[in-house]
């Protein structure tokens, strides 16, 4: 018999089903198809790499949710979710990358099956699980059908975190702090960066003695020198540089919630510039976690940010931060709230984010940043404990 390993009690996701059906009810919709691997984890359990082929969580307004994915992926169903046996259903192999036939069209068939044909249904429109092909296919198998946009209905239903949700980030920043201490330690002039990385990856899968870490939703980025006026590139076999900066934005990640970090390393004495950017860095930091209380509002904490980087002359206004948590490829954010100036949404405690300020100027960058914790009083919890000033290698 298969045993079920689920990461939460089966009151928490009877009451995440019932928070889900209460926004589909505010919202007209008669059922809701959620292929987003994250959602459809936090719904029902389901943890598996299958999220490169059409699968999905189809979630009626009366009875249990229905698990509905390929063939080979339907014992991974009934390991990691609570649902019965009869809620599991799988497609057949013939249309996996076909160029015939549409995994859809076995879902419309499904649908139309248990009489869910000619309502309302809700589709996750703006989610990277969800092409235009599997749109098209739905609308063509399911013509009496009225479908609406039901992005995000989840993910925001996810942003306060319980305290079993918490206790995952907090095991996620012991091992954001192993991975650092890595890179504190083996960092040097001449070290090839993919040496570096595979040794601080392998500090982020080992986790530590109590508990193990899983694969982030993002692959490590660290960029140095010239690369690191962006945000966004990886690493290479080239060596460190004595003269240049280099930042990690990587994250401990347990299962599969994550809390991100970045920190800099310059190899050699910095110079006035990225000394210049450090100080405003670390100023506009403790504002923003300052500011990021209770009852205030993320943009509350990106003006507080803003504030001290114009002080200091430097011209930024991007997003400096949002949700974090439950994650899987290509992204651990939870696409919903931003620090920045235009969103007014409410801080309440048990929200998570990741407050991002990094500087990227021409031919250079330096990043440092916090996963942080609302608090029921007083400003925000950093959740790791890795000191934030630049770390200087001769």
């Amino acid at each position: 018999m298969l045993q079920r390993a689920l990461p939460f009690g089966l009151e928490e996701y009877a009451d995440r089903l019932a928070r889900t059906r209460a926004s589909m009810a505010a919202r007209g919709i008669d059922l809701l198809i959620v292929v987003d691997p994250a959602n459809m984890a936090w719904l029902t359990g389901y943890d598996g790499w299958s999220f490169y082929v059409h699968q999905g969580v189809i979630v009626p307004m009366d009875g249990d949710p229905i698990w509905w994915g390929r063939g080979i992926d339907e014992n991974g169903a009934r390991l990691t979710t609570w649902l019965a046996d009869d809620n599991i259903r799988a497609y057949a192999d013939d249309f996996v990358q076909s160029r015939e036939r549409h995994p859809m069209e076995d879902l419309s068939r499904l649908i139309a099956a248990e009489g869910w044909d000619k309502g309302r249904i809700g589709v996750e429109m703006d989610c990277f699980q969800f092409p235009a092909a599997a749109f098209a296919a739905l609308r063509r198998g399911l013509p009496d059908a009225r479908f609406v946009d039901a992005g995000g209905l989840v993910n925001w239903l996810r942003s306060v975190k319980s305290a079993q949700e918490i206790a995952f980030m907090r095991k996620a920043a012991r091992i954001v702090e192993s991975m650092y201490d890595v890179i504190f330690a083996r960092a040097r002039p001449g070290l090839r960066k993919n040496e570096l990385v595979g040794d601080l990856v392998r500090a982020g899968i080992v986790g530590t003695d109590a508990f193990g870490g899983d694969y982030p939703a993002i692959a490590p980025i660290v960029p140095s020198g010239e690369e690191a006026s962006t945000s966004h590139l990886t690493w290479n076999d080239k060596p460190l540089r004595k003269g240049e900066a280099t930042y990690f934005e990587i994250a401990g990640c347990h299962r599969r919630y994550h809390a991100p970090l970045c920190r800099t390393i310059h190899l050699g004495k910095p110079p006035a510039h990225v000394l210049n950017a450090e100080a405003a860095l670390l100023d506009g930091l403790a504002a923003g976690i300052e500011a990021a209380r209770a009852g205030n509002r993320a943009c509350d904490v990106a003006a507080a940010l803003f504030a001290v980087f114009e002080r200091a002359g430097i011209a930024k206004d991007s997003r400096c931060g949002y949700s974090v948590g439950l994650g899987y490829p290509p992204d651990w954010g939870e696409r919903t709230i931003s620090f920045r100036r235009s969103d007014e949404t409410e801080l309440k405690p048990g929200m998570t984010f990741h407050f991002m300020p990094g500087i990227w100027a021409d031919g250079w960058g330096v990043a440092i940043t916090e996963t942080i914790l609302i608090r029921e009083t007083g400003a925000a919890e950093p959740l790791a404990d890795v000191p934030r000033a630049i770390c200087v290698i001769e």
